[in-house]
């Protein structure tokens, strides 16, 4: 496929310039926040905004630098080798990505030189910051879990955060060279225990008037340390959305959470 820009875009740096921006999933409840925001930042205006069934032709046409995607976990893969090879860099919002598509897309932008993808399973800085935290604690506990609550129509559990910090603390906890959480159940009812990530158990809540909620527990003989995150509103992701809008140019290739981006 022929890019639409010859050359890797660079973003223009003076006052007067404007990103164009697509959106992509534009019609739905993040897609339709994610359109808000850009239209309301300095810098950067709406080029297409588009959903299921967007044309290849019409984004490219629209002259975007980067695309925002807010899909569904069945199309997000797609839809992000299209716009490597449009030449168009992706911000990526939508979860149930694994470590096979991950690596599927990681060889692709490498092979585009100069295309930055970045897919994070939340755009909420101080969920960002949570996740840190938790992965930092991870090595000093005995014992962790991760609870997520989300409303009743998200499609996949658990969420991407929730796996992104378990597998977080679980690196934190073999690098300590820490043994399994300790667990004594033997018996129970199926899925009472939650699923498990890497040995980290992860419980998921479908609960109508929620938005987007994680509680990361640690336990230690004789205390507990709770790490907690509320988004009580999508506009709560917008911040992390429009970083990585800015910010995705300048890292090429694959990068896997916002974290990256920031100076922690």
């Amino acid at each position: 496929m022929t890019s639409v820009h010859d050359d890797v875009p660079t973003f223009p740096t003076d006052a007067d310039s404007v990103l164009p921006v697509a959106v992509i999933g534009a019609h739905g409840r993040m897609g339709r926040t994610v359109v808000s925001a850009v239209e309301g930042a300095a810098g950067m205006r709406v080029a297409a905004a588009v959903d299921v069934g967007w044309s290849e032709e019409e984004v490219a046409a629209s002259g975007a630098r980067v695309a925002v995607d807010f899909t569904t976990p069945a199309v997000t893969e797609s839809t992000v080798h299209t716009l490597i090879d449009l030449g168009i860099h992706a911000v990526v919002g939508t979860t149930g990505w694994d470590g096979e598509a991950l690596g599927r897309v990681r060889k692709h932008a490498d092979a585009r030189a100069g295309i930055g993808v970045l897919i994070a399973p939340n755009f909420a800085l101080g969920a960002v910051l949570a996740m840190r935290f938790a992965a930092v604690a991870g090595r000093y506990f005995d014992s962790a879990e991760v609870i997520e609550l989300h409303h009743p129509n998200k499609v996949d559990a658990p969420s991407g955060t929730a796996r992104h910090t378990a597998a977080a603390i679980a690196a934190a906890r073999s690098s300590a060279h820490l043994g399994p959480v300790p667990d004594a159940t033997t018996t129970g009812v199926d899925g009472a225990r939650g699923a498990e990530v890497d040995g980290i158990r992860v419980h998921s809540v479908r609960l109508t008037g929620l938005i987007a909620h994680e509680e990361i527990l640690f336990g230690n003989p004789g205390e507990q340390l709770t790490v907690r995150h509320d988004s009580f509103d999508r506009a709560s992701f917008m911040p992390g959305v429009l970083l990585g809008v800015r910010e995705v140019a300048r890292h090429p290739g694959l990068t896997v959470g916002l974290d990256a981006y920031l100076d922690l």
